[in-house]
């Protein structure tokens, strides 16, 4: 890596290098743009933006942090160019360009001629309304919108360069002693006993999991990333989730591991109490990546964690911008984002599951468990298994799904919605897909994530082999057996939509005939309530 920026020899204020109010006020003069309305002004930490009729203009703060140097004119200037590069490919039409702010004899102005005292990124304004964490705050993350935000995920890092090679570890340890060096010089926001425990717990994690970084670096899953991936970053255009604002100042910053990129969304979900949301995510997301993706997991507490401390390493560097009312609140949020800093790396009391008249409890709330979950097609597995997985993991985000339906169009490289041929349903199939799920399970618990099962499991040996998997890793197993009546089987099919499972009406008839055999598991009739929300039948 290249060694870290240094400061410039004079400074002014906390982190502030340079005057920039006579460019700020022309930007908030309305007319500047030729308007009577008046100006919105956005405030972050690294960027003062202007909101001007149809156009948006955003101007770099004259800031120098270790994590972000905008100290010069031209370091400005530069950032501003890559934000319409990097950020403007993913998000067509958004962003207009770079427009210089000139020094005239009549004084400062918006393009022209002139000496150039700063720069702005034009940008096509759009609603703020739209951004994801104000439809967050709204209760409007619907289930169709966190399967949409998935899948841009997953082409944004289809898309991303490759960067085999890249020192991962070297990369975090950077982020990882920048951010106790921030919380261990503000002890008044940050407690030193804390801040003490936490480094010591996350250079043990980072030091257990270089190896396994290293390999996925070979491999393919570090990349040229967006590096900035939380709500307030995704915006729907046309009712499509859109990326932008991605890392422009820093290609090493945003040179990730892809998991780790993801991580920041999820975690942003999470702080929030979207736990469903994220897990639906963080599920998706795994579908439609490889394999390989599982065994990264063994990283994803520390991934969570480092991007938690980021947040309140930024929303201190805030402070110094804030008075009053806003501060307070400011404050809040700094010692939110730490206590998830510390949260995320620790081992949680998964919820209890109430099932029926029995409550169902694993046998050691501080590993992972294998949950396996059977019954007839229609009879509410995948909603159930949905629900249930934010809340019985010991990790965030809460359980890895694996889907016999999703395995299936997998193993004959379908989309989840397409219709498998007949073929795909052969005897001789089956077997293979309960192998594969056992395989993925294994491997989701040797990363030290709670895994559920979703898979009809009608025959005993189903069953009984995969419990077998939890005995051998020596973890504990719950298995749950859903009934419905015959005729809600068939309702339920028969209604579905957008549905990775192609079983009618017909199959819920020729399944009826089965012979199940002795059901060990715990039964219900109806999808088990579990904490924080429980499910609606499917």
């Amino acid at each position: 890596m290249a060694a870290p920026a240094q400061p410039p020899q004079k400074t002014a204020g906390d982190h502030v290098v340079a005057d920039q109010s006579a460019v700020f006020a022309l930007l908030a003069d309305p007319a500047t743009h030729g308007l009577a309305e008046n100006i919105i002004r956005i405030d972050t930490h690294g960027a003062a933006v202007f909101l001007a009729g149809p156009f948006a203009y955003k101007v770099k703060r004259a800031v120098f942090f270790p994590f972000m140097d905008f100290s010069t004119l031209e370091k400005r200037r530069a950032a501003c160019a890559a934000e319409v590069e990097i950020s403007g490919a993913g998000a067509p039409g958004l962003y207009l360009g770079v427009v210089p702010i000139f020094r005239t004899p009549h004084g400062l102005a918006l393009g022209g001629e002139g000496e150039a005292v700063d720069y702005a990124v034009k940008m096509r304004r759009f609603d703020t309304d739209l951004t994801l964490d104000r439809i967050a705050e709204r209760g409007e993350l619907t289930p169709e919108l966190v399967k949409a935000v998935a899948a841009m995920v997953v082409s944004a890092h289809a898309a991303a360069p490759e960067r085999r090679g890249f020192d991962t570890a070297a990369a975090l340890s950077t982020y990882l002693e920048d951010n106790i060096a921030e919380f261990s010089a503000r002890p008044d926001l940050f407690p030193a006993e804390d801040v003490a425990q936490l480094a010591e717990v996350s250079r043990a994690a980072l030091q257990r999991v270089r190896p396994l970084l290293a390999a996925r670096a070979g491999a393919g899953f570090v990349r040229r990333c967006h590096g900035d991936m939380h709500l307030r970053n995704i915006v729907l255009l046309d009712g499509k989730p859109v990326l932008f604002d991605a890392i422009e100042f820093n290609d090493e910053i945003a040179t990730c591991d892809v998991l780790y990129d993801l991580a920041f969304l999820l975690m942003d979900l999470w702080q929030r109490g979207l736990r469903i949301e994220a897990n639906a995510i963080f599920n998706r997301y795994l579908w439609a990546s490889d394999d390989a993706q599982l065994d990264g997991l063994a990283a994803l507490p520390l991934f969570l964690s480092l991007r938690a401390g980021i947040r309140a390493k930024v929303e201190a560097a805030g402070l110094a911008h804030l008075a009053g009312e806003k501060r307070t609140e400011a404050e809040g949020r700094v010692a939110h984002f730490f206590q998830h800093t510390i949260d995320l790396l620790a081992t949680t009391q998964p919820d209890p599951v109430r099932f029926g008249d029995v409550r169902v409890k694993t046998a050691d709330p501080s590993h992972p468990t294998l949950w396996a979950v059977g019954g007839l097609s229609g009879s509410g597995k995948s909603t159930w298994a949905a629900k249930a997985a934010a809340g019985i993991g010991t990790r965030a985000p809460g359980a890895v799904i694996l889907r016999s339906d999703i395995e299936r169009k997998r193993l004959f490289h379908v989309a989840e919605t397409e219709k498998l041929p007949p073929e795909a349903y052969a005897a001789e199939v089956s077997p293979r897909v309960y192998e594969r799920l056992r395989t993925l399970a294994r491997r989701v618990l040797a990363a030290g994530y709670t895994v559920i099962v979703d898979a009809v499991h009608a025959r005993p040996e189903e069953r009984d082999s995969i419990e077998e998997v939890a005995t051998q890793a020596g973890l504990s197993f719950a298995g749950i057996w859903l009934d419905a009546r015959p005729e809600e089987l068939v309702r339920r099919v028969t209604a579905r939509t957008g549905d990775a499972s192609d079983a009618d009406a017909a199959v819920v008839r020729h399944q009826l005939a089965y012979d199940l055999g002795p059901i060990h598991w715990a039964r219900a009739e109806r999808p088990v309530s579990t904490s924080p929300a429980a499910p609606a039948s499917d």
